[in-house]
Parts: C-alpha cells; sequence; structure tokens
C-alpha cells in the first residue's frame, strides 16, 4: 500500500536477502518511487556479480491484519513481486518457522500498532 494505491502482491519472506526489495513495475503501481542519491552497490550469490539499486519505495504492507511498513529496494529482473528481506524482519521481530512453513509476528509488535490506531 502505498501513496498511489494498493495491490496484492505475491511476497517472498527470505532470510538471506538483508533488504526488502520490488520490482519496478509493482513499485510504479503502489507509489512514489524515489531516486537514491547514491546508488546502493550489492553483490549476488553467484561471485563477482553485482547489482546496482538506484530507486527505493517507502510502503506500508500488511500481514493478515497486521500493518507494517519499510523501505523497498527497486530491483529489475527481481526473481519474485516483492521480497521482504532481514532488515524488515528483525525491524518488525517477524520470525520465520521452517518446519511449519508459518511466519511468526511478535504479538507485543501487533498490539503496539493496533493500540497507535486507536
Amino acid at each position: 500500500m502505498g501513496s498511489k494505491g494498493e495491490k496484492v502482491i505475491y511476497t517472498l519472506f527470505d532470510s538471506g536477502a538483508t533488504f526488502s526489495c520490488i520490482t519496478p513495475e509493482n513499485a510504479n503501481e503502489i507509489g512514489m518511487v524515489e531516486k537514491l542519491r547514491l546508488p546502493l552497490e550489492f553483490a549476488m550469490i553467484s561471485k563477482g556479480h553485482f547489482i546496482k539499486i538506484y530507486n527505493t519505495l517507502r510502503s506500508d504492507f500488511f500481514y493478515e491484519e497486521v500493518r507494517l511498513s519499510d523501505e523497498f529496494m527497486v530491483v529489475p529482473d527481481l526473481s519474485e513481486e516483492a521480497i521482504i528481506g532481514v532488515n524488515t524482519m528483525q525491524k518488525w521481530r517477524i520470525k520465520l518457522d521452517f518446519e511449519h512453513d508459518k511466519i511468526i509476528i511478535d504479538p507485543k509488535v501487533a498490539k503496539l500498532i493496533l493500540k497507535e490506531l486507536k
């Protein structure tokens, strides 16, 4: 959800990704994409491969009924429509239960957000 509207996007929670990312197409539909003053350069999983990121999107997103927000790097040719990275998971105390294939959001965080909305 952003300044231009909202859209349901298939999102991967990736414990191996540092930053949250989104495709340019989805970012442009959701909100105002901002140019980074200095591009970020990321090393890819393949040795010697790098990607430069020039744009970012600040967006809200929901998991079940809990509203969260963060910055998403706009990445061309992303493998998924969006990726929630470790920085976002740590910020919101999101845990991945690989054994049961579940996403767990700390109930204290959810209560804090709901309390602020009242």
